[in-house]
């Protein structure tokens, strides 16, 4: 009787092949040069005839421009609320010069990096606050570039004009109208000055004020910001009866706003970022500080839950890119510091000293050894370094719709 062979059974491994990260290359990059928060203000400051300014996002000229930045207030989050918004919502059709589609923040999409694109015309790769925290190659501490902490020179840790100084030395009536606190912060002086600024408390209060301020010359240039959209969204959470009255607010004051245009003006509607909710659960928050495997080889963690700026001691860089990629890498974008650059998520081709990709040398350190952006809904938390951004409903920073598409909603007179 003859026998037949059948061979050893299969493996697991070929069973159930080894996942394959995602490719840093497939994220969803900004539009850097024609789209993005950076191409805002070259558009509107180039359309009032000042000098040395260009723009790939073509926008209507207007003689007096105001633009009123809500921090938070995504594209797809305003889509989703259109009872909360009904001004704002019938404004959708005339965003990106009427196209009826979104901007994009840059990379990561938060705060300190969006206003400092907004404010200079810059992408993160040139101004150089790519991130929330990130390394300071002077110093080898974390410098939170939001709180400005600890304390590094302005002026040397962003070196360039904004465009609202520009257009104040081309004779534009240039101001800001903001929250007091902010009128000192190293942040405003890098990133938003130029002009006059001028301090209100009450929402209220600023869109009158900007609105008196756009009348009182043939040209002007606004900016105006209202911040707890996003400080709701932080703490309550996206879906949460606290954040949709925040809505509601700022919805009120856009109206009031628009309502008070003066003659030959346009006001832009915009945001620095959106904002997504994640579960408060162990696959969904995974927890930098108890996790070894993470943390091998790690001397600093940057960045922010949803976009990390991992630094890797000396000469781990390669085993610590492996193992976060293998971790996450089916969850997060994970990639190389120059992988990142490549691919273009700080900018694009053409630093503005030089560097090749979009990243100035300067610039160039303060960026992780890895850098991770999340995908799905996760995010790395650090539950004892960082107890209240781990304790945040709502997180931004990654590319992905919810977090990286903002309006540009328009209205003219």
């Amino acid at each position: 009787m003859s026998g037949s062979t059948t061979g050893p059974p299969p493996s697991a491994a070929s069973l159930w092949p080894e996942p394959t990260p995602l490719d840093p290359r497939s994220a969803p990059l900004p539009k850097y040069g024609t789209g993005s928060l950076a191409d805002l203000l070259p558009a509107v400051a180039a359309g009032q005839e000042v000098p040395g300014l260009s723009s790939g996002l073509a926008l209507a000229p207007a003689d007096r421009v105001c633009v009123f930045l809500v921090d938070g207030l995504g594209w797809e989050l305003l889509r989703a609320h259109p009872g909360e918004a009904p001004f704002l919502t019938s404004l959708l059709p005339s965003s990106l010069g009427g196209s009826g589609q979104p901007l994009t923040a840059g990379f990561p999409s938060t705060t300190a990096t969006s206003l400092a694109s907004v404010g200079t015309g810059l992408p993160p790769g040139a101004h150089g606050l790519p991130g929330y925290t990130v390394r300071d190659p002077a110093t080898g501490q974390l410098m939170n570039q939001l709180r400005w902490q600890p304390w590094t020179d302005p002026h040397a840790w962003q070196p360039y004009p904004t465009v609202f100084q520009l257009a104040d030395a081309a004779g534009v009536h240039t101001c800001q109208v903001s929250a007091p606190t902010f009128a000192e912060t190293p942040l405003t002086k890098i990133a938003l000055s130029g002009g006059t600024f001028h301090g209100r408390l009450t929402g209220e209060d600023r869109m009158d004020l900007a609105a008196e301020q756009l009348g009182a010359a043939g040209r002007s240039l606004v900016y105006t910001y209202y911040s707890e959209v996003d400080g709701k969204g932080h703490r309550f959470g996206v879906d949460s009866p606290e954040w949709r009255d925040q809505l509601r607010y700022v919805d009120g004051l856009a109206q009031r706003l628009a309502e008070q245009l003066p003659p030959r003006s346009a006001l832009y509607v915009t945001a620095d970022h959106g904002m997504i909710d994640i579960p408060f659960d162990p696959e969904s928050r995974i927890d930098f500080d108890e996790d070894w495997e993470l943390r091998a080889g790690v001397s600093l963690l940057g960045g922010e839950g949803r976009a990390r700026h991992v630094y890797a001691v000396p000469g781990a860089a390669g085993d610590v890119l492996a193992v976060w990629r293998e971790v996450l890498g089916e969850r997060m974008w994970v990639a190389g510091r120059d992988e990142a650059i490549e691919a273009g998520w700080f900018g694009g081709p053409g630093g503005a000293d030089g560097g090749d990709k979009g990243v100035d040398d300067r610039v160039y350190p303060r960026i992780g050894d890895i850098v991770a952006a999340a995908r799905d809904d996760v995010a790395i938390v650090a539950s004892h370094t960082e107890p209240k951004e781990s304790a945040m409903v709502g997180l931004h920073g990654s590319m992905t719709p919810v977090e990286q598409l903002v309006p540009l909603l328009e209205v003219r007179s």
